[in-house]
Parts: C-alpha cells; sequence; structure tokens
C-alpha cells in the first residue's frame, strides 16, 4: 500500500490526486488545480479576469519529465481526464478508512533544537518559526513571538496582494514590449516609404544629384539602425524584466500553493519577500520612447528650385559660339558650353 500511495503523490502539491485528475501528453498525471497553477506560472499574462480563466490556449512544462504540453483554446480543461487513476485512489481511500489509525496528511515539521516538540509558534524577532521550549528556555527566550496562524494568514494575505500586483504589472510591461515592436515596425515602414520617395525625387534629376542620393540614403539607414538598435535593447530590457518577475511570480505561486502553516513560513524564508516583489515591479529605471521617435520625415528631399534650374538650361547647337558663359539663369547655348568647369558651377550652386 505504501508503493501505491506513492505512485498516486501529485508532484505538483506533494499530496494524494484530488479529482479531477488529467493525464498528459507524455502520461504524467496532474490535479487538475496543478495544472492550472503550473499553467498559469509558465503564462502570467494569460491570468484570471473577473474570476474566470482565460482558456486561450499556452504551454507548460511537465514537472515531472519537462515534456512542453501544448494546450488548445480550452486550457487545461481540454486535457483528458484519467479515469482510472481516479477509480485506484477511491478504492485505495477506501482500503484506508478500513484500517484504524490510518490518516494521510502532511506531516508537521519538528523542531530541529528540540526533536519531541513540534513547531507551534513564530519568533517575531528572528522571523522564524520555533517551538515553545525555544521560547521558555531556548534561543528565543528573549524574542517576541506570535501564533502561528496569525502570522499564517498575515504572510499568506501579502503574499497574495504582491502577487496580484506582480501579475498587473507585468500585463503592462507587455503592453510596454508590444508597443514597443509595434513602434520598430512604423520605423521600418516609415524608413522603406521615406527612402522610396527620397529614391523617387533622386531618380528624377541629372547625374549630378546620385551622390548625394547615396549620401542621404546611408544617413536614413544609419537613423534607422541607430534607433532600431535602441528600441531593440530597450525592448531586451523590458523583456529581461518581465522574465524576471515571471521567475518571482512562479515562486510566490508554489509558496501560496503550501497549506501547512509551518511548512509555508519555512519555505516563505527562502521565498521573494514583498519588498522584493515590490522592487521587481518598478519600471522607473527603463526609459521610454518619446512620442515621434519613429518619425523619419525630416528626411525629406526638396529640389523644386534645383528642378527649375536644370529645366532652364538650353542646349543650343551654335558652331559659330563654342565658349560662351554660363548666365545666372543657368542658360548654355551650345554643348562645348557646358564643359566641366561649367558643370562644377552648377554644382555649386545646387549644393
Amino acid at each position: 500500500m505504501e508503493s501505491l500511495e506513492k505512485q498516486l503523490i501529485c508532484p505538483i502539491c506533494l499530496e494524494m490526486f484530488t479529482k479531477p485528475v488529467v493525464i498528459l501528453p507524455c502520461q504524467h498525471n496532474l490535479c487538475r488545480k496543478c495544472a492550472n497553477d503550473v499553467f498559469q506560472a509558465s503564462n502570467p499574462y494569460l491570468s484570471t479576469r473577473s474570476g474566470s480563466t482565460v482558456t486561450s490556449g499556452g504551454r507548460f512544462r511537465c514537472p515531472s519529465c519537462r515534456h512542453e504540453v501544448v494546450l488548445d483554446r480550452h486550457g487545461v480543461y481540454g486535457l483528458q481526464r484519467n479515469l482510472l487513476v481516479e477509480n485506484i485512489i477511491d478504492m485505495y481511500k477506501q482500503g484506508s478508512t478500513s484500517k484504524p489509525g490510518v490518516e494521510v496528511k502532511p506531516e508537521q515539521p519538528m523542531c530541529e533544537e528540540h526533536e519531541d516538540e513540534k513547531i507551534n509558534i513564530y519568533c517575531v524577532t528572528c522571523s522564524a518559526p520555533t517551538c515553545s521550549l525555544c521560547k521558555v528556555f531556548g534561543a528565543h527566550k528573549d524574542c517576541e513571538v506570535a501564533p502561528l496562524n496569525d502570522i499564517f494568514n498575515k504572510q499568506k494575505v501579502e503574499l497574495a496582494d504582491c502577487v496580484s500586483m506582480l501579475v498587473g504589472n507585468n500585463e503592462r510591461i507587455q503592453a510596454i514590449v508590444s508597443q514597443l515592436e509595434e513602434t520598430c515596425r512604423a520605423v521600418d515602414e516609415n524608413s522603406r516609404r521615406q527612402k522610396s520617395k527620397v529614391c523617387e525625387t533622386f531618380d528624377h534629376l541629372f547625374a549630378l544629384l546620385e551622390e548625394k542620393k547615396s549620401e542621404m540614403t546611408v544617413k536614413i539607414n544609419a537613423e534607422q539602425e541607430e534607433k532600431l538598435d535602441y528600441i531593440r535593447g530597450l525592448r531586451r530590457k523590458y523583456t529581461e524584466h518581465v522574465d524576471g518577475t515571471a521567475k518571482l511570480l512562479e515562486t510566490a505561486i508554489q509558496t501560496m500553493d503550501e497549506s501547512e502553516m509551518a511548512l509555508f513560513l519555512q519555505v516563505n524564508l527562502n521565498a521573494p519577500r514583498p519588498v522584493q516583489i515590490t522592487e521587481g515591479s518598478d519600471t522607473s529605471h527603463l526609459d521610454k520612447v518619446q512620442h515621434g521617435y519613429e518619425n523619419m520625415d525630416h528626411f525629406t528631399a526638396n529640389f523644386e528650385h534645383q528642378r527649375r534650374a536644370l529645366s532652364d538650361i538650353d542646349f543650343i547647337k551654335r558652331k559659330q559660339r563654342l565658349h560662351l558663359p554660363i548666365t545666372d539663369n543657368f542658360i548654355c547655348t551650345t554643348p562645348a558650353a557646358f564643359s566641366t568647369e561649367n558643370f562644377n558651377i552648377i554644382s555649386n550652386k545646387f549644393l
């Protein structure tokens, strides 16, 4: 029976499976509640809203073999129930209740200093659960103590509030990450559109403007890469922040699942404190993208004046006049007059 009992222990809550029992694709079993807790911890943005679980698909890893479990739109409610295990649990419980003195419940931890004493009080001064003998004769005799139940309820409420705050903060950060991704797409789109306009303008000009076209394209690319590098770096910081707070959230949720008061308080010593969770929720040290940062409209090419100047150039072939100077309105009466020297003069006018 002891060997059978070990096979009926959930790897999450470490207690006997509670109905309904779901079977994962890797053939391992979980309580449906525990499966939902693991799913929520792995998908903090698909949190509960208005008391109902958001089941729009998602994924998590089996706690026994780390196999990835992909859920459909029904979430954990789409997993198949393991009726065989449920029947075995029923038969096991019937067999256990028929034996006097057999009771399945978590064992209360004992004091390390006094092996025969159970942990039944909480030392407020040292922030640690202890036993009555430690208060009377031991290391905590000069410390302030409180009932274990009071501290358990207080810390449980504090941790629950911090978890709620952390979930809401993660949703806000995810919205910022989505906005940053949209800004990246806007920068790409605006850059492509602006480069197209610039190139179209340059294509209508003479070879004189080819160099300027290349210069402006390089500048746009440089600013585009500069902005994208900055936004990607900022997005990476926000993503790392989300990953860090998600780990805090997972640890906090696992701590909250402990129902035994003393075990909870012992585990909670190494769990994230409310101060840590509050600090993890602070995003004031992360930069924000200013409004209009993605705008690239300042790269505007307006060559109307130069275009009019080019259109005013009159190429008239006159054999008798070989070297007419270029006038103020850029009129050349012979092809020979449009020499390299004159071409440079026009270039200076344009530039």
